[in-house]
């Protein structure tokens, strides 16, 4: 009677759970680039090595295209000893680097899965130190169990190919919009809404510290000696925070200092918003897109604003440069860098809701322009069928490469040794 190999299918089993954890990792952060430079950028500042910034993107792509290589590499047993090595040290470090962040907590999120799965940074760590670091372990020790897909003949190209794959896939997604939107202001979304509260949400419950004769005491608020003049209050405590809305500000203010946000969201015609969070260092590359589309508005009865949280001095420049006739307001740079990952980027708006959003690269040419927002403006469920998903062509991209050297593969090398 065969014995069953237990360390194989615990080592085979690991090397499943990791690598599908490293593509998933790597992927979501391929789809959303500017995101991950940004959270660069705040480790960079945590550190103290905010001189590093424009080096972001740069380190951004080439972390997620890393963890996308180990991911497929260990789950097709590429180059077993070195990958499971690598992926030992890596899951090492992390693990290390996520205590000291859960401790400290100098970033508010390790930022491990991008936007689209946020989690604190204890669960990180716990998920790190309790599972991805022990199977890497268990991987590295029995790395010799776990059955190659390819013969050693091919394994160049799946490395190759499985960094280059991922940086071709950032490069995608940072000079268009992503093509998931992970964060709250993706097309369809209604503005207002999102920073509403609901009837049953849950509030924040507090405890009220009051002092007397010296000594201090906690109580629930319905005990709190409010109206006891013996009692003096010290503070509240937060004991458990209630519902935060997705959007828990969105203001734009014009020249003179007033927030008109209520009335843009509130807006029946349809606003288009030229977004730049720094317009000098904004692209013009498609200006007379984006002036046609100005006089469309004001044709058509549409108001047309570009925000940014720039200076006036750098808006003018802009101006100059530009010929730009519409507008400007003002907001946060964080709300600007939210809604779109572009510089500029376009929104089009109808009484709040989000009906497109358009990296400055895809802003409709003058001849598509009218027929485009009439469209979105009139029937935006029917335009929005018209826009194909490139995950299919994508997801084709990635898997017939592997799939066809893996026939060529077994024909030319695996059949050679079973003969």
């Amino acid at each position: 009677m065969k014995t069953i190999d237990y360390r194989k299918i615990i080592t085979e089993s690991c090397r499943v759970i990791l690598g599908i954890t490293f593509l998933f990792s790597g992927i979501v952060k391929c789809i959303d680039p500017v995101g991950g430079a940004i959270k660069i950028e705040d480790y960079f500042g945590a550190f103290g090595l905010s001189a590093f910034n424009p080096a972001a993107m740069f380190v951004s792509s080439n972390l997620s295209a890393f963890e996308f290589m180990l991911g497929l590499c260990i789950l097709t047993a590429v180059h077993r000893k070195l990958t499971t090595m690598c992926m030992l040290a890596f899951m090492t470090f992390m693990t290390l680097l996520t205590l000291y962040l859960a401790v400290f907590n100098p970033v508010h999120d390790c930022g491990c899965f991008g936007e689209a799965i946020i989690i604190t940074n204890w669960q990180t760590f716990f998920k790190n130190a309790l599972v991805l670091l022990p199977a890497s372990i268990v991987t590295y020790l029995y790395h010799k169990r776990m059955t190659p897909l390819y013969t050693y003949k091919v394994y160049w190209f799946i490395v190759v190919f499985a960094y280059a794959f991922p940086m071709w896939f950032s490069l995608y997604n940072y000079t268009h919009l992503p093509i998931e939107d992970f964060r709250p202001y993706k097309v369809g979304a209604n503005i207002p809404a999102l920073m509403s509260f609901p009837a049953d949400a849950p509030q924040d419950e507090y405890r009220y510290v009051y002092e007397k004769n010296g000594k201090k005491k906690a109580f629930a608020p319905e005990n709190a000696p409010a109206e006891d003049s013996t009692w003096t209050f010290v503070e509240a405590q937060l004991v458990k925070e209630g519902y935060i809305p997705p959007v828990t500000s969105f203001e734009l203010y014009n020249d003179a200092g007033d927030n008109v946000a209520e009335e843009i969201l509130s807006a029946e015609n349809g606003v288009f918003l030229l977004v730049a969070p720094k317009i000098e260092k904004a692209s013009d590359k498609k200006i007379d897109e984006i002036n046609y589309i100005y006089d469309y508005a004001r044709e058509h009865h549409l108001d047309f604003y570009g925000v940014t949280n720039s200076t006036r001095e750098e808006i003018n420049a802009w101006i100059n440069n530009t010929g730009a006739e519409y507008p400007f307001l003002t907001a946060d740079d964080v709300t600007l860098k939210t809604i779109i990952r572009s510089n500029p980027g376009l929104v089009l708006l109808k009484t709040g809701t989000i009906l497109n959003k358009w990296h400055y690269n895809d802003i409709p040419s003058e001849d598509r322009a009218g027929a485009v927002v009439d469209g979105l403006l009139h029937a935006p469920d029917k335009q929005a069928e018209k826009e194909n998903s490139p995950w299919i062509w994508i997801i084709s991209c990635f898997t017939l490469p592997l799939l066809l050297v893996w026939i060529y593969d077994y024909l030319r090398n695996r059949r050679k040794k079973t003969n």
